[in-house]
């Protein structure tokens, strides 16, 4: 009985790890770290910088869900972007998963301001002469992006003139002010959406999602930069983001990267032309502005 309990815990220890560790399934398995010099975040890297050889990592920082203090909640969809050569920067500080499942907040709310905090400090270390990242980041190609409450966050600080991308997962601007769970949120008024000068991919769940009018109506609105909206059937709110890997999301999220920011002509047919890989799954409906 003792040998058999101890087995069974040591399986219940290793799954806790490898679940925490996950590497992604990119050619530079990632890592989760909080860095010294950034202590209100949590950064997802290539594990073996060396391994690039040269290849420099563009930047995203990442918004997260509920306006919760826990850059780790998301770290299956940002240790699977990061596995494909890009620096993440999540804001809030690493926490373990609790037993009851329940990320929690984790501290007090988050602000888009911390976002603008995660592209400041990656911008030093590329130029601190005795920093992991001196030379190894790409500063001309930045992205933004988030979810729900992190989504919201995204859009706050897209005038920012080193962004060139928003990536808003379910998080549409609020119509009507919030109540609730939800007043943690920035209130960010629409015509923030005027004040845009990057494409904005808007990905979420279906009409079952709380943020699906708010994210429809934002689309709409949009008239001054490229816009792409895509929601997929049987997904809500919380969208794929705890499954290995991201699940549909993060495969979304990687192509999007790949062809915005490196060129990727492969990836980018997951979203150009009338047959685009998205348009051809019954289960995604899209639209576009501005993109072919």
């Amino acid at each position: 009985m003792e040998l058999k309990m101890t087995k069974t815990l040591f399986a219940l220890v290793c799954l806790s790890c490898c679940v925490w560790a996950q590497e992604g399934t990119g050619p530079f398995p990632a890592v989760m770290e909080q860095d010294p010099g950034l202590p209100t975040h949590t950064v997802y890297r290539p594990k073996e910088l060396a391994a690039l050889r040269g290849q420099k990592l563009p930047i995203i920082a990442w918004g997260e869900g509920g306006c919760s203090n826990n850059g780790a909640f998301y770290r299956n969809f940002l240790g699977e972007i990061s596995s494909h050569g890009f620096l993440a920067i999540a804001t809030g500080p690493p926490q373990a998963p609790p037993a009851t499942g329940n990320p929690g907040r984790g501290g007090p709310a988050t602000k888009s301001s911390q976002l603008i905090d995660a592209i400041n400090w990656a911008f030093a270390e590329n130029g601190r002469k005795d920093s992991q990242y001196y030379n190894r980041l790409d500063t001309s190609k930045v992205a933004v992006m988030g979810h729900s409450c992190g989504g919201i966050q995204a859009l706050a600080v897209g005038e920012d003139a080193r962004i060139k991308l928003i990536g808003n997962w379910s998080g549409g601007l609020y119509t009507t002010p919030p109540n609730g769970a939800g007043a943690a949120t920035e209130i960010v008024p629409k015509e923030q959406l005027d004040k845009l000068h990057s494409p904005v991919f808007y990905i979420s769940g279906d009409s079952t999602d709380i943020a699906f009018a708010n994210t429809n109506d934002d689309f709409k609105r949009i008239t001054k930069v490229p816009a792409f909206r895509a929601y997929k059937d049987g997904v809500g709110h919380g969208g794929t983001y705890t499954q290995p890997n991201g699940g549909d999301f993060g495969k979304v999220a990687v192509a999007l990267l790949e062809w915005q920011f490196k060129g990727n002509q492969e990836a980018g047919r997951m979203f150009l032309g009338a047959n685009c890989g998205l348009c051809q799954d019954s289960k995604w409906h899209v639209e576009k502005k501005g993109i072919e």
